[in-house]
Formats: C-alpha cells, structure tokens, sequence
C-alpha cells in the first residue's frame, strides 16, 4: 500500500466534501459509541477489567522473549510451524513460500490489518495466486480495489447505495434485474458466491486477535463465521500476525475478551471466538493439515522500552476511532496508511516514519476522549505529543510554524514582555472586532478564520481582568 500521510490535509479537505462518506460517518457517531456506552453501563467491573487488562499486557511487554519462545515450543509440539518476519518483505516471503509448497492457486482470507499492513494479496497476486476476502467488508473494499477505513469495520465509508453498485459491476453472471436494495439480499448475494470459494480454497490466512503462550493457540474473534471456514476447510492454515499480540495464559485472556467487543461494539462477546491450537490430529473432524503462524515485528520490537511502548498493548478494538472528532469528520481513508484514528496516529510514525507520517501526530484536537475509552488506559494524547516533539526536533514542520512557536517561546520567556504584547493585541483585536464582534479573515491565522469566524476579544486580557476583578474585592 502506497502511504500518503504526508498528505493528511488534502486527504481530509476531500473527505469533509464528500457527501456519501459524511453520511456513513454518521454511523459511527450515532452506533458505536452509544452501543459502547450502553454495554459498560451493565458492567460494574469494567472499570476493574480496565487494569488487569492493562497489567497483562504490560507484563507481557516486558518478558516479550520469554513468551514469545514459549509460544514457539508449544507450536512446534503441536506439529505446526512459527516463522519470524523482521519486516513485511519477509513475512511476504514466509507466506509466499508455504503457499508455493502447498501449490496454492486461491488463497481465501480472514480479516487482518497485519495482511494490509504487509501487502499481502498485491504480492500473492504478482506471483499468480488469488486471494479472496472472506469478510463481508474486506470482500466489498477488495471489489472496489479500497483499503479499509476502520479496524473493525472495513467498509464503514460506503453506505448501502454505494454497495449494490459494487455488486452490480462485479457479479456481471447474475440476473442484472435482482433485487438488492437491502441489507440482506446483499449479505445473501456475497454468501452465495462466497461459498465455493471457500470449498475450493488451497490455503486460509487468519490474522489473531491474541496468541497464547500457553497453549499454542491462536485465538481470532468475528461476527460473520468467515474466519471458522477459513482456516477449518482449507489443506493449510496460516496465522499471519505481529509479535504484540501474545498473551500469558487463556485465562488472561478471558480477561480481554471481555473488555474487547464491549469496546469495539458494544456487544457482550462477539459471535464467535476461535481457538486453534495446530494442525489436525487424528480423530478430529475437521481442521487444516498444515498450521503455520507468521511472526511480523516490523519496528514493534525498537518500541520496547521508549515513551511509545504502550501502544503495544492495543487490542485493536477501535474505540479510539469511534470517539474521535476528527476521525468522525474525515475517516479512515484521510489518515493514509493501514491504521487510522488516534491508535494510528501513534503507530504509523513508528512503521513508516515520522517524516511521511508527521501529520497524523497533529490531527487531534487532544480532547482526550481516545484515552478515556480505551480498554488498555493506552495514553495516546501523550504519545502524540512525543510525536510532536520529534517532528519538531527534525525540522519537519513548515518554517512558518516553526518561526512562530520560536516568537511564543521568547514572549512565554519574558513575563512582562508577553504581558505588554498581549495587551496591545487584546486592545486593537477587540478595537477593530468591536462593530460585528467577529473576524472573517486575520492575517496568520487563516487556518482558523477560511473556514470558520474568530470571535473579537472583549479588549482587555484574562490577566488584566483578574487584575482588576482582585482590586474591586480589596
């Protein structure tokens, strides 16, 4: 995927002129938070859950190469593999080859941001082998040749119009006159071409939601079922996912289970939570003859120990997403990579750089509300100003920006220098605002004032005021 954060203020000036996506948005305002709300409401412990969740993670984080091995050993003694992947160009490579042993020419796939992340169905493709999204969203954006715009909710941008003509111009051997207007013709039209894929499949890929020290399992939670068929009906099951994801014991897991889908949609539990531990044994009914699980770091491991090591602990719920401001205004597709929201404002400067991402750190209006629902307590306002910092440190930022936070500092620095010029501002803003009490237009402060009006000052400054609000109590 060819990132363009860099380009974060174009991306999002499209997106808030699109009438289609502005409606879909509507969706998560109104759905998710609410149904996010509603679920931790009937929780009492909730809150409880928060912190052992976040203490589980964090123990995880920092005996990362214990459990990691642990996990390896309990792999390989159910007779499946573990392959480690220090970039996307191996974890590429990994899939590719055991896809080329089993002699795969369909790939079908569960949902998983470590497969967008990588690239995966570009380079399965370029080497004559076709992947098929099993998701209903991730099959919708695959038609359409998008990328998702939400973790949980691949093709939240699109609303219900936008999918029957998708579906229209891709099942050309249908009869063109069907019905498709609702909901459910349109889940019964994919399930029914969806079907013989899933029969015909050589090779299932699965991302996982978490990973078990203690068992060798691979754990994937989903709504539709998709991700069962997946990895059950297919010769070889591939786990493709980071290095983050593991977890001490399924106990432990029990514990962010409950906090996950009451944080991503407002559900109780998700309709299915899948455990594989390996390949099939002997007497079982079904599962894959072959179990391998790819290991991505990606720059997960130089995070380790720096101010930004607790976004390792997401869960990829996506209540940061659907609490944000500013993702609730642009959407997924603006912040230009695989992760989107306030979790990819943090992560993405890591896995690709702050010179390209830097922009994604400074689309926050630090309302603070991503911190407040997320299940992991993840600090991500603080590590977006981290961010801020180190863009700032390498002269990334325009040189405007850059001459006028240096002016602030020097008056910020000076006490009764900053007094007098603020005063002199407040009188003549307030002089010249005073007849409609409102500015249409202000030199250098036309990010503000092109879209909206900056209210007048009342002419005297908050300090001036209390100055004097003290001498009328003396």
């Amino acid at each position: 995927m060819q990132a363009t954060s860099h380009a974060f203020k174009e991306n999002a000036h499209r997106a808030l002129g699109d009438r289609n996506l502005q409606t879909a948005l509507g969706i998560v305002k109104r759905n998710f938070a609410g149904q996010r709300t509603a679920a931790v409401a009937r929780m009492p412990e909730f809150e409880r859950l928060r912190d052992e969740g976040r203490d589980i993670k964090n123990h995880v984080l920092q005996h990362l190469d214990l459990y990691l091995e642990a996990f390896e050993q309990k792999v390989v003694g159910l007779g499946g593999k573990v392959y480690w992947a220090a970039d996307a160009a191996e974890a590429r490579d990994h899939v590719l080859a055991i896809c080329r042993a089993a002699g795969a020419k369909t790939v079908t796939k569960g949902k998983s941001m470590i497969a967008e992340e990588i690239g995966i169905n570009d380079h399965l493709e370029q080497h004559g082998i076709a992947p098929i999204e099993t998701d209903l969203g991730e099959y919708i954006i695959q038609l359409r040749r998008e990328t998702p715009s939400h973790i949980i909710a691949p093709a939240i941008h699109l609303i219900k119009g936008q999918v029957e003509e998708t579906f229209r111009e891709a099942h050309t051997q249908l009869d063109p006159a069907r019905p498709l207007a609702e909901a459910r013709q349109l889940c019964d039209e994919a399930r029914a071409l969806l079907r013989p894929k899933f029969l015909a499949a050589d090779v299932g890929i699965t991302g996982a939601n978490f990973l078990v020290a203690e068992t060798g399992s691979s754990i994937i939670v989903t709504n539709e079922g998709n991700g069962d068929l997946t990895q059950n009906l297919t010769r070889v099951h591939i786990v493709l996912t980071s290095i983050e994801k593991i977890v001490p014991t399924l106990e432990d897991v029990s514990t962010l289970l409950r906090l996950l889908a009451r944080s991503a949609t407002g559900q109780e539990f998700s309709t299915y939570t899948t455990v594989s531990s390996g390949p099939r044994r002997a007497g079982d009914t079904d599962g894959p003859e072959e179990y391998h699980v790819v290991l991505l770091d990606n720059g997960r491991s130089a995070m380790l120990g720096t101010e930004f090591q607790d976004i390792l602990r997401c869960i990829r719920c996506g209540a940061c997403f659907n609490h944000c401001p500013v993702y609730g205004s642009v959407g997924g597709h603006a912040y230009g990579w695989v992760y989107g929201g306030p979790m990819g404002s943090v992560l993405t400067p890591q896995l690709i750089g702050v010179k390209e991402a830097g922009n994604l750190p400074n689309a926050s209006t630090f309302c603070g509300r991503c911190e407040s629902v997320c299940p992991m307590r993840i600090p991500l306002p603080k590590m977006m100003r981290h961010w801020r910092e180190r863009e700032f440190e390498r002269h990334l930022q325009p040189s405007v920006y850059r001459a006028g936070l240096k002016a602030w500092a020097f008056l910020a620095r000076n006490p009764p220098l900053y007094r007098f010029v603020t005063e002199i501002g407040a009188a003549v803003l307030g002089w010249t605002g005073r007849s409609r009490g409102r500015f249409r237009a202000l030199p250098l402060a036309q990010g503000w004032t092109n879209d909206r009006d900056m209210p007048a000052p009342e002419g005297k400054t908050f300090m001036a005021l209390w100055a004097e609000r003290q001498k009328r109590r003396a």
